[in-house]
């Protein structure tokens, strides 16, 4: 994984400098990720639940720097 994020951050600052991508002002990657290998139909549907769910939470999320309630 490791690997992946450092190819595609550099692919990322590539693209800024060459292409004139905007820059993104903090970290492109969120800190502390972790794999999680699915191993069931329930963790396969839990995820699934997840994935769509968790850009809607990002205005109250803690590690959300425009949070107010985190200020």
């Amino acid at each position: 994984m490791q690997w992946f994020k450092t190819m595609t951050t550099n692919e990322y600052i590539r693209q800024v400098r060459q292409s004139g991508w905007e820059p993104f002002g903090a970290g492109l990657w969120q800190r502390d990720y972790y794999e999680h290998i699915i191993r069931s139909g329930k963790s396969l549907e839990a995820i699934r639940e997840y994935v769509p769910a968790k850009p809607v939470q990002w205005p109250v999320d803690p590690d959300n720097p425009l949070n107010i309630r985190h200020k």
